[in-house]
């Protein structure tokens, strides 16, 4: 049977001919999506306004585009640089349902509350909730804050850009130039949520190798060194692989290629292995019949915990703003009154 989990980014990146064949569907996408905009916009839906600003990091594309190394950013300057109580919401996906929401805690289970959810945090320490409805996750962070006497100045969501139900002050939208828009189609003929002229209502962050417009608002991802899965891999004096070495590259990410390529721009031998975004990993998935080191990304890190033990590496990536996009963001906060003249007296 074919998994389409697997078998749709694959065609998307190769702008398989037959994707041609799914174009009545992506006709429907379209037709649904647009009549729910146009009901929120016409008042007959109406969005929850959360008593905290929200602001939204997000995509218009499926699979990976670097949103959760730049949240990650943006919860660290906001609450090193600016002082900000901030609080984080996201989906939770492949998380247990039954327990959402849920405040993250750092030892919590990728199974329970998802990767991406439990790599913010364990990297952050902020408040996180989980869950797939927006607002009772919102209601749950405000009421988490509040017990603890750190009431929230600002709610960074987590993705949730075509969420119409959930009400935002700030739409920052990451754009892979890499990866581009593909060839163009809504889903499932492409992987395109909404049209690019979406980009034209939020605030756009480009990053890739690509360069695709002058704009001053910029990302970068930078790798860092090397770090054990699990401390046992000290514990047998074991160095972290380096290059030209040989690797196994494990990732279940949205878009693989872009772990894979930039293993090789390190100078690594890459064996390329790629699974869905959030992979269940089973032992089998990650069982080889050699005794080549394995690496992988920190998200998929999430889900290896308890498989595997030894000789295993995880290649953190941290994102790097140009000083326009701090700016921006400055200018933004202090617009919609987060920067208070309280907050600004604490820097």
């Amino acid at each position: 049977m074919i998994d389409l989990r697997t078998a749709l980014p694959k065609a998307w990146a190769q702008q398989s001919s037959w994707l041609l064949l799914l174009l009545p569907l992506s006709a429907m996408y379209r037709m649904v999506t647009g009549l729910q905009r146009t009901l929120y916009r016409l008042n007959y839906k109406k969005a929850y306004l959360s008593p905290v600003p929200v602001m939204v990091i997000g995509n218009i594309t499926v699979g990976g585009s670097g949103k959760t190394p730049l949240l990650i950013e943006l919860v660290r300057y906001l609450t090193e640089e600016q002082k900000l109580n901030v609080g984080v919401i996201s989906r939770g996906y492949g998380g247990d349902e039954t327990i959402f929401p849920h405040i993250v805690q750092p030892d919590d289970l990728a199974g329970s509350v998802g990767d991406e959810p439990l790599l913010i945090v364990q990297q952050t320490g902020v408040a996180l909730s989980v869950g797939s409805n927006r607002q009772a996750s919102i209601e749950c962070l405000i009421a988490h804050a509040e017990s603890i006497n750190k009431p929230l100045d600002i709610i960074l969501s987590d993705d949730g850009l075509q969420h119409l139900a959930m009400g935002r002050q700030l739409e920052w939208i990451v754009v892979d130039t890499d990866r581009g828009f593909g060839n163009g189609f809504l889903l499932p003929a492409g992987f395109l949520r909404e049209q690019p002229e979406r980009l034209e209502t939020a605030t756009v962050i480009e990053h890739g190798t690509k360069v695709t417009s002058n704009s001053l608002y910029q990302m970068h991802l930078v790798a860092d060194e090397l770090e054990p899965l699990s401390p046992l891999s000290f514990h047998h004096q074991i160095r972290a692989p380096q290059p030209p070495q040989r690797v196994h590259a494990v990732a279940g990410i949205g878009n693989p290629s872009r772990f894979f390529n930039s293993l090789r721009s390190l100078g690594y031998d890459v064996i390329e292995h790629p699974f869905a975004d959030h992979h269940p990993y089973q032992l089998n998935d990650v069982k080889f019949d050699d005794d080549l080191p394995i690496i992988t990304t920190a998200k998929d890190a999430q889900r290896l915990h308890g498989l595997l033990s030894f000789n295993v590496w995880v290649l953190p990536v941290k994102a790097e703003l140009t000083p326009e996009c701090y700016a921006l963001l400055y200018k933004q906060l202090s617009d919609i009154s987060v920067l208070s003249e309280r907050r600004q007296s604490r820097r």
